[in-house]
Formats: structure tokens, C-alpha cells, sequence
């Protein structure tokens, strides 16, 4: 953290501001508040404690990277927008529902600091143990919206919205590469990709993701679960519309705009 908590702190309250309903955030007046990663991260910490998280942490986080060159980024997610399959968007305060289509990886058991800090992408693949189909609502509390400076972005948990969870079946990794993703917006045809994720795998976004999650010497903790980044890009949805996300052979998810 930080020596100086202040500017982090001003950050984080006008975020928190923002989530509960309040104006966007100046993201032209504080940027200059946020000039390094840790910085940003630090904001996410603090904006969590004003939304009500437990100190043991959060259970949700979101992950990834456009791909494998760039560094990943990691942001936890507030247990209020983590809804199941079929959930309305009651309660949230979005100002955009932009769409992201992944998969959310479960972990079955406690992974600690030591662990992670020399995890390879196959140990640490051996360690989840559940997968589900996801939809991300992708959101924004800058008055910028997704034209805010990029750690802006980040101290605002990567612009994200709420998470939707589809069915956990058994981990199985399989063939990325020709994994079909199918969204459907409303009553339009359904957008198809294939082997579209950024990583490759969902599973490349996990050792980097353990360590800083254990960064302060606190484990992953058995039944955390992590979206991995979007086969989709970002598809922008309407308010009361319906989205459906089908990854076949995984399963679905679903959810009312």
C-alpha cells in the first residue's frame, strides 16, 4: 500500500459514490490520483471495504489479458452483482450492460502463497475442480466510460458490472482452439466465434491471478471462482432485453438485461 492514503482513499470514495448511484466519477480530476498498478490495486481494496465486503475477501474475481504477450489484470468482484442463471439485474446501479461471453473456473481447494508463487499453468489447472458458463456485465463509473485512463479502469475493479453464473460441471480442459461460443441478444441471430479467447485458455490466467490474490500472504480459498476473459469481445446489450451465452459441450447462461 501506499505510503500516502489519501489520494487513494478520494478515489475510492468517489467510485464507491458512483456504484451506489451517485454522479460518474471525474476521471479527468483524479487521474493524477492513480499513477501506478499498485496504486490501482490499492483503490480496489478500498472500494470493496466501502461496498461491504467481508475482510476475509471476496469469492469472485474477474481475470485475463488481451493475450498470452500482455500482462494479465485482476480485479474482485462485490458478492451483490454475482447473480445465477435467469437473474434480472435488480439492485445494481448500471449505467451501460455491455457483454462479455467466458468461462468462470472454480478452485477445489485452499491454495496458499507459497504454492503459488511457482505455479505453471497445467499444476495450477490441476487445482480447479468445477467450470461454468458466464456472461460479465461490463459497466463504468467514470464519466468517461470506457474512454477512462486505462488504471483509472482498473482501480474501478476493470469496468466491471455484475457476473452471471450458468450451471458448475466438472472441469474438463479441452480443445480451446475449436470451443464454439454462441450469443444471442434479444430475438437476433446468434453471434458465433470459435477459439476466440485472447489466452487461448482460461486456464493461462490462473498462476499469474494466485499470486496476487496470495500477494499479502492470504490463500485462494476452496470455492473461489474466476471468469476468465471474453470470447465475445464486448457486445452491447439493451435494457430489458434478454442475453443467452451457449458454450457447447460446457453448458449455458442467461440473463434479463
Amino acid at each position: 500500500m501506499p505510503a500516502n492514503h489519501e489520494p487513494i482513499d478520494t478515489v475510492a470514495l468517489a467510485l464507491a459514490r458512483a456504484w451506489r448511484g451517485g454522479p460518474p466519477a471525474d476521471d479527468h480530476a483524479l487521474q493524477g490520483r492513480v499513477t501506478s498498478l499498485a496504486q490501482a490495486y490499492a483503490v480496489q481494496e478500498r472500494l470493496l471495504a466501502q461496498l461491504g465486503v467481508p475482510p476475509e475477501g471476496p469469492m469472485h474475481w474477474k481475470s485475463g489479458g488481451p493475450s498470452r504477450s500482455e500482462p494479465m489484470r485482476h480485479a474482485p468482484l462485490p458478492p451483490a452483482g454475482v447473480r445465477a442463471c435467469g437473474a434480472g439485474l435488480e439492485g445494481l446501479h448500471l449505467r451501460h450492460r455491455w457483454i462479455e461471453a467466458e468461462v468462470a473456473l472454480r478452485i477445489g481447494r485452499d491454495v496458499g502463497a507459497e504454492e503459488a508463487r511457482s505455479l505453471t499453468v497445467q499444476q495450477a489447472g490441476a487445482l480447479v475442480d468445477r467450470m461454468c458458463v458466464s456472461i460479465e456485465l461490463v459497466d463504468s463509473r467514470w464519466q468517461s466510460g470506457r474512454d477512462a485512463p486505462a488504471l483509472l479502469k482498473v482501480a474501478d475493479l476493470l469496468v466491471h458490472g455484475a457476473l452471471v453464473l450458468g450451471e458448475f460441471v466438472p472441469y474438463a480442459p479441452g480443445n480451446w482452439a475449436a470451443q464454439e461460443c454462441r450469443v444471442r441478444l434479444g430475438d437476433a441471430p446468434p453471434r458465433v466465434f470459435t477459439g476466440s479467447l485472447g489466452v487461448g485458455d482460461p486456464a493461462w490466467v490462473l498462476p499469474d491471478w494466485m499470486r496476487h490474490v496470495t500477494r499479502d500472504g492470504a490463500p485462494v480459498r476452496q470455492g473461489t471462482v474466476v471468469s476468465t476473459g471474453t470470447w465475445c469481445g464486448l457486445l452491447e446489450a439493451q435494457p430489458g432485453e434478454r442475453v443467452l451465452v451457449e458454450f457447447p459441450g460446457i453448458g449455458a447462461a442467461s440473463v434479463q438485461c
